[in-house]
């Protein structure tokens, strides 16, 4: 077994065994926070900005695909994991000497936080960094988690509103409608932009060929997540939640949106460059190029490998443009000498994978190979 293989299957061990470990505590915590139909009803309103987000999220990751299960593990590693040593960490804090409420809601929870939140991304990082190929990949895997905490946390804060025990009102149905209001649909993305700054740090430290910056990349989106977050909690204590969320949390969150539009964009250039330079050294046709970087044209050649070669020509088609995508993106690595330590391996798994189905691969105006 390959390093690298090893690596993924111990990632997904430990990650797989802490979230199981967790939910358990976890969903006895929200069972124990009201009425089991109180907590259904605040889970179904707190399940309606997910779908919307994790699609924003989808939407970018477009050009390299992250995997649907490495993305699942993400959420589920913020909504069980996170959230369970976020509420243990702030319990001790809540113990000590010196921590009052503003305190602890101000600091302490951002700190504990976006620090259980992103662990998830370090582990990545270690163990699966063959995933992460530059800053996008990094907001991408932050914002999955920080939909999963975000959901978990938006229960409690749910029932705690209908209870009254949130210490802003009597409760009731009015506090319940102003908090959804306030958390799943005026502010749906909160959670996962404190954590995209720790993510824009991970994408920084894999894509840098500084020794210092790979150390510090990641500390310093930590601390830019951790002072978000701050800002955001202490505008809610000291009464400034309205103007710190019109002239700071908006712009910041539009930069931030635009800068990951951006990149999105520059993925699209930087796999078309990849993919040329490594036509002309004849890892990849370069007739194949319009179905493998244009989004439209993969689209396109999908379709027509459906309608031409039924279901088996489309699994090739995907799956040869799956193993094309990766190829280039490691190639820009190479070309950039950021390249992993196993990329030679890698780079002839990629090669294998594409050579096992092309001959099954149908882009349009070829000869259908089978049916």
């Amino acid at each position: 077994m390959s390093r690298t293989r090893r690596d993924g299957l111990a990632f997904t061990v430990i990650v797989v065994c802490v979230v199981a470990l967790c939910a358990i505590p976890m969903a006895l915590i929200i069972a124990a926070s009201g009425a089991p139909t109180l907590m259904l009803s605040a889970a179904l309103l707190a399940a309606v900005p997910v779908g919307p987000v994790i699609g924003a999220y989808l939407w970018l990751d477009r050009y390299e695909p992250e995997p649907r299960s490495l993305l699942a593990m993400g959420v589920a590693w913020g909504a069980f994991a996170a959230t369970l040593a976020a509420l243990f960490v702030q319990g001790i804090g809540g113990l000590a000497p010196g921590f009052d409420d503003a305190t602890q809601v101000t600091w302490f929870a951002p700190i504990s936080e976006e620090a259980t939140k992103g662990i998830f991304l370090l582990l990545l990082m270690w163990w699966r960094r063959h995933e992460l190929d530059g800053l996008l990949d990094g907001i991408v895997y932050a914002g999955m988690v920080g939909v999963g905490f975000a959901f978990t946390e938006n229960i409690l804060y749910l029932a705690a509103a209908y209870n009254g025990t949130d210490g802003f009102g009597p409760g009731g149905v009015e506090a319940l409608t102003g908090t959804f209001i306030m958390r799943c649909l005026a502010s749906p993305f909160a959670h996962p932009l404190f954590t995209a700054f720790t993510g824009v740090g991970v994408g920084i430290a894999v894509s840098s060929r500084s020794g210092f910056v790979r150390f510090v990349a990641p500390i310093a989106g930590y601390v830019a997540a951790v002072a978000a977050h701050a800002t955001w909690n202490g505008s809610a204590v000291n009464g400034t939640f309205i103007g710190i969320y019109l002239t700071l949390m908006v712009p910041v969150f539009l930069l931030v949106a635009g800068f990951a539009f951006w990149q999105r964009r520059a993925e699209r250039r930087m796999l078309d460059s990849a993919l040329r330079e490594a036509a002309t050294r004849g890892l990849v046709p370069a007739t194949d190029l319009p179905w493998i970087v244009d989004l439209r044209g993969r689209k396109a050649a999908r379709r027509y490998a459906s309608q031409t070669g039924g279901k088996r020509a489309r699994a090739a088609t995907e799956e040869y443009q799956q193993a094309a995508i990766e190829l280039g993106f490691l190639h820009h690595r190479y070309l950039r000498g950021t390249a992993p330590a196993d990329f030679a391996v890698r780079g002839r798994e990629y090669m294998s994978r594409m050579q096992a189905v092309r001959p099954s691969v149908v882009f349009p105006g070829q000869v259908v190979p089978i049916r």
